[in-house]
């Protein structure tokens, strides 16, 4: 699906550049300005394992990895993205990537062919009485530090909460990936604590404190939040 092919509205009261879908349905597109978040495509392939390749050392440290009595293999790319694609089309997972569009605002390209530069993934997505969600994320060391990263998480938040209409949106994080701790903090995040042996990372086991937030903390949207403080890249409140 592309930009032309899904009816889309800028969310009330916010300026031009931001965009999102009436209600959701799996692919998806959105962005604020040049900040993208888009399906993968089978083109991407090259694209991501130069990507994923030349970030090892910066990532590879919180990266997830099966435990040994656990049973499978890392999948090759294109088995991957069909089996995170048919987990979106279910409901369970937003497989984001994160992309740039260089153009932004002059000439805005379509989604699909702008830049990859990282990952925006929301999983474990619980309906009924719970409507939460988990978000991870990971950023192109080159474009780290420029506030593209809080503002796609900020996209992906108020698409969970506005389209999707989910409650809850956790971000774990083990406590020494200073970068991703900074941020859960800067979107405001609650500090919710410890969970010890949560999840296997790079091999082990690792602990993980949780931040969260609520929908009905953040009435405005946090993309609305970044822009009051004029932290979004390319666009002004």
């Amino acid at each position: 699906m592309t930009e032309a092919d899904s009816p889309e509205r800028p969310l009330a009261g916010w300026p031009t550049g931001v965009v999102l879908p009436a209600s959701h349905r799996w692919p998806v597109a959105v962005r604020a300005g040049a900040v993208v978040l888009r399906p993968l495509g089978k083109r991407d392939e090259a694209a991501w394992d130069q990507l994923r390749s030349s970030n090892y050392s910066w990532t590879h440290e919180w990266d997830a990895t099966l435990p040994p009595d656990g049973t499978g293999h890392p999948l090759p790319y294109q088995a991957w993205l069909r089996k995170t694609n048919k987990q979106a089309k279910s409901g369970g997972m937003l497989p984001w990537a994160l992309a740039i569009d260089r153009d932004w605002p002059s000439c805005p390209k379509r989604t699909e062919h702008t830049e990859v530069i990282g990952q925006v993934t929301v999983s474990n997505i619980l309906t009924g009485s719970a409507r939460s969600g988990v978000i991870g994320y990971w950023i192109d060391r080159g474009h780290a530090g420029q506030g593209l990263m809080p503002a796609a998480v900020a996209l992906a938040c108020d698409y969970c909460w506005q389209v999707m209409r989910l409650h809850r949106i956790e971000i774990c994080i083990r406590p020494e990936n200073a970068p991703s701790l900074r941020v859960a903090e800067k979107l405001g995040f609650r500090d919710e604590g410890m969970r010890p042996a949560y999840l296997h990372i790079n091999g082990e086991w690792r602990d993980h404190r949780v931040f969260s937030l609520n929908r009905g903390e953040v009435p405005g949207g946090l993309l609305n939040r970044l822009l009051a403080k004029g932290e979004v890249p390319g666009l002004a409140s």
